[in-house]
């Protein structure tokens, strides 16, 4: 489903390297993780399989297609993947299901269609009683998983994830990459984790380890 090719990326018009040759093929409905210390390459990496940014040289392809070929680009990421990041960035003056539908706007998804999805999915992340709260008024983990609630409600084929438990305590870190791999298992999501943290990684189908931008393991 995701092929990398000698796919590398600088900056500072080369001083600065981020990746430095990666190449790896992901199959549809497999779970990997991305591992590896700070500052490794896992994020640029996941930026650039989702179309974010695009690499120096190299390809990406996304079934069988370079990535950079979808087009229009917003409207392949809107339809095609799921993110879901650290930090939630919910949008702070809607509720958590207003959150979870406006996934659902650009793919011209009727309102009362998109309602049934939104609550569907908050529902069975336990969060039907909190639904109607805007995010202030929820807890980290509560808002964590309005957050994996908007990447999987309009089911994606891909989820990247970029340290996602990484802002939470223990049981709630526990609780949010439950959520992703089971919703991930149940529609057929492929999902690539970036993490730091090996009990995450361990959950994956496979591991891929990286270090100075490159792949180590």
């Amino acid at each position: 489903m995701i092929i990398l090719d000698d796919v590398k990326k600088t900056y500072d018009n080369g001083l600065v390297v981020a990746l430095a040759g990666v190449s790896f093929s992901i199959q549809a409905g497999e779970i990997v993780s991305i591992t590896g210390p700070s500052g490794c390459g896992k994020s640029t990496l996941l930026n650039l399989i989702g179309s974010l940014d695009r690499p120096t040289s190299g390809e990406i392809f996304y079934q069988n297609r370079r990535i950079k070929d979808h087009k229009p680009l917003n409207r392949f990421r809107a339809k095609n993947i799921g993110f879901i990041f650290q930090f939630h960035h919910l949008i702070p003056t809607m509720t958590l299901l207003e959150n979870v539908e406006i996934q659902m706007i650009p793919l011209g998804i009727p309102q009362k269609i998109r309602t049934q999805k939104a609550t569907s999915i908050l529902s069975a992340l336990g969060l039907n009683g909190r639904k109607n709260f805007l995010p202030v008024r929820t807890s980290g983990g509560e808002r964590q998983r309005a957050a994996i609630a908007r990447a999987l409600v309009h089911e994606p084929r891909l989820i990247l994830a970029d340290e996602p438990t990484g802002n939470l305590d223990t049981d709630n870190g526990d609780q949010a990459i439950n959520h992703i791999i089971s919703l991930c298992r149940q529609i057929g999501t492929t999902a690539i984790i970036a993490t730091h943290n090996p009990d995450v990684a361990s959950r994956a189908d496979r591991s891929i380890r990286m270090k100075n931008g490159k792949i180590e393991e």
